[in-house]
């Protein structure tokens, strides 16, 4: 199983950026989805979470009305769309898989796959 996560980058505070995680070795219909953040320094920490039939969100209160999180089950891959970035929003994004036998979750145990991580960083 892997999840490849993508997309991230430099970018200037209130710009945005668009994270992919495309998996091979599961299907994801089977899965919620969901991203976790760790900012230097800092313990990981949830970020978004989409339940595996696409009609549960979850989003931490420091990214919500900012961040979307999205699934294509056809491409086998989940979107994380940031707007408004912020200094703050710097971190080692992760996208993570967990079956859909569980409940949906913003709790980092509950999840089964992991992915690399990719790096956002947001100046001032």
């Amino acid at each position: 199983v892997q999840l490849q996560a993508c997309g991230g980058g430099l970018v200037q505070a209130g710009g945005s950026l668009r994270l992919s995680c495309a998996a091979s070795g599961l299907t994801i219909r089977s899965y919620h989805m969901g991203w976790f953040r760790q900012a230097p320094g800092k313990e990981r920490e949830f970020a978004a979470a989409r339940s595996w039939g696409g009609g549960t969100t979850y989003y931490a209160d420091s990214v919500k009305g900012r961040f979307i999180i999205s699934r294509d089950n056809a491409k086998n891959t989940v979107y994380l769309q940031m707007n408004g970035l912020k200094p703050e929003d710097t971190a080692v994004y992760y996208c993570a898989a967990a079956r859909f036998t569980k409940e949906i979750s913003t709790l980092q145990g509950n999840y089964d796959y992991w992915g690399q991580g990719t790096l956002v960083t947001v100046s001032s």
